[in-house]
């Protein structure tokens, strides 16, 4: 990808931000914090270089939500980074730019194909405009027990017989790193008039790296979420809504500021600006060496013994087209434990955050903080919760992903007249409210869907392991919201 990478040395927001600094303007507007004068702890606690930038928007610093100096300045310089043909800066973190690109294809009664396997924020974005899914249910791999991505034949298929789709939605990557054959999806759903839209909240990276598979805009999407907050190093809560020539702009501002907050905040923006710019210049660079890092973490894992750090070798052509080697994922079935209490035992004994654990898999997230010292220790930590912990497995799940039996759209369950019944009594209702695993996110049970043993069984066991179950209106997930 061509970048001018003279103009991506520039960063227009923080240089307006640092200008503004120097200015000594007398507030007599919001925020309330006055600089930080007004709340001596939080600048104590966050810096007061950091408060002293917690503005409100003015001229000199533009407005998110219609941007026509530094701000348009710099979601031009991220289009031309990122290769878009517009990229918008979000501060409602990737949620909010997967609902605004769902919202800007589609209405109410309108159908879009995705995989079923999507981030609850897709979902959520169907509750809100009552958009109809038509859902592919992913291959699953059997040794993993996880979720592939979408194989070329389910896409023909699904836009064969649902030809008045409004688009197509993929995944690029999912957690673990998998991803579908994009150019060919791109193709056939502009063959057929759709739109395709990306989840690109773990593929930042592609962007800039070499080696990785191939990026939305790349592969001539229409619309794609990236999540810089991730792998690309900008402050958490801060996204990117990239476009192709052919969606609408300025329709596409008007549905993010449906949602999106008047308030946005300059330290979301600013991280954004400097990301953007670390990456263009130096990207490039910083992703080879993750991607080796990651290569020699996999290889060490896997001569421990017990455990599995899956790759490249995943690969099939279709439903596993190509796969980011980034991704340090790990399947801990065979020692006999499940993924979250290896999660735990890495925190807890080890003091070692990972990114999630599943029922049968780790997930320790790289990017461009990470040093080798540290991969060192997750090694040696694996190493030593195998000896000290392993044990037998035939009582563990062996599969995260269960096909749903989808009985209505989201929206029209969702707002159903409902009633709250006991977990163990929900057998065969129809579900109201989301059940998830969080991270990653990923619905058990989305609005719409039938309740079965085979999902109450996988709820009981992710709880007793002590996965973070979310979703309910029950905090305890004793309860579930069912249809009347």
């Amino acid at each position: 990808m061509k970048r001018n990478l003279t103009s991506q040395m520039r960063a227009p927001i923080y240089e307006a931000l640092e200008q503004f600094r120097q200015m000594r303007v007398v507030p007599f507007d919001v925020p309330g914090h006055k600089r930080g004068r007004g709340n001596p702890e939080l600048s104590a606690f966050l810096g007061q270089q950091c408060v002293s930038i917690d503005v409100n928007s003015m001229k000199p610093l533009d407005n998110l939500c219609h941007p026509v100096s530094v701000i348009r300045e710099a979601e031009d310089l991220a289009a031309q980074a990122f290769g878009a043909a517009h990229a918008f800066l979000m501060v409602g973190g990737t949620t909010s730019s997967v609902q605004s690109m769902v919202l800007t294809v589609c209405k109410r009664g309108d159908e879009i194909i995705l995989p079923r396997n999507v981030h609850r924020s897709v979902i959520n974005a169907l509750v809100l405009c009552g958009a109809v899914p038509v859902y592919i249910n992913p291959e699953v791999d059997q040794r993993l027990g996880i979720s592939l991505g979408c194989r070329r034949e389910q896409i023909e298929k699904a836009i064969r017989e649902h030809p008045n789709a409004k688009a197509v939605m993929v995944n690029n990557p999912t957690y673990y790193g998998v991803c579908s054959d994009l150019r060919a999806i791109v193709k056939m759903a502009h063959a057929a008039g759709m739109l395709c839209l990306a989840d690109e909240a773990h593929g930042t990276h592609f962007y800039f790296g070499t080696g990785l598979p191939v990026s939305a805009m790349a592969a001539g999407a229409d619309m794609s979420s990236v999540s810089m907050h991730k792998s690309g190093g900008s402050l958490t809560q801060s996204s990117l809504l990239l476009i192709g020539p052919d969606v609408h702009q300025g329709y596409v501002r008007q549905i993010i500021n449906l949602t999106q907050t008047t308030s946005a905040s300059y330290l979301l923006m600013s991280s954004l600006d400097i990301s953007r710019r670390n990456l263009a210049l130096r990207g490039r660079q910083v992703f080879h060496q993750v991607a080796d890092m990651a290569e020699y973490a996999r290889e060490e894992i896997n001569t421990i013994g017990g455990y599995y750090a899956f790759g490249k070798e995943l690969t099939n052509g279709n439903s596993v087209f190509d796969f980011d080697h980034t991704k340090l994922a790990v399947h801990t079935r065979d020692i006999g434990l499940a993924g979250i209490e290896v999660y735990d035992y890495l925190r807890d004994e080890y003091d070692i955050q990972i990114e999630f654990g599943d029922i049968g898999n780790i997930l320790a997230y790289l990017s461009m903080g990470d040093r080798m010292q540290e991969l060192e220790r997750l090694v040696s930590a694996l190493a030593e919760i195998r000896r000290l912990h392993q044990k037998d497995s035939a009582s563990l799940f062996s599969e995260e992903y269960i096909d749903p039996i989808v009985e209505m759209s989201p929206q029209e369950a969702f707002y159903a007249e409902k009633e709250s019944v006991p977990l163990e009594n929900s057998e065969g209702m129809i579900c109201s409210e989301f059940v998830m695993c969080y991270p990653p996110g990923i619905p058990i049970l989305a609005p719409g869907e039938r309740i079965t043993g085979e999902i109450l069984d996988y709820i009981r066991f992710a709880k007793e392991k002590g996965c973070s179950m979310t979703g309910p209106e029950d905090p305890d997930i004793t309860r579930l919201n069912v249809l009347k």
